[in-house]
């Protein structure tokens, strides 16, 4: 894939976009298991056990936040059409406000399903 400017991202609740986010993040992992063992030869071997994504996204805050603790349906844009999706939960929220700047807000998330990639 060919690089992509930043400004074309989104970040969606289901079909409705987020209004004022300017960025976001979306780690997944996958976590191992140690297996090793007398007959691992000095060497120490692991398995994969269960895979993870988590994240946050964060902007302007411009309009009505997202519930803590509630379940969303996530669409994380790098473009109108190529974007990562799945349901996730919201587990952290950080308003901010400065005399001099601009009302601003993050989010945290947990995945609780497939994390999608649509090209």
């Amino acid at each position: 894939m060919a690089e992509i400017a930043g400004y074309g991202g989104y970040v969606k609740e289901g079909a409705n976009i987020i209004a004022g986010m300017k960025g976001w993040t979306c780690p997944q992992l996958a976590n191992v298991g140690d297996i090793t063992d007398f007959q691992s030869s000095g060497l120490k071997e692991f398995k994969l056990t269960l895979k993870e994504w988590n994240g946050s996204f964060d902007g302007s805050l411009d309009g009505t936040p997202l519930n803590l603790g509630a379940t969303y349906t996530l669409h994380l844009g790098l473009t109108g059409t190529t974007e990562y999706y799945g349901s996730a939960i919201i587990t952290g929220i950080n308003p901010g406000v400065t005399v001099d700047g601009i009302n601003v807000i993050s989010y945290s998330f947990q995945g609780t399903s497939t994390l999608t990639f649509t090209p």
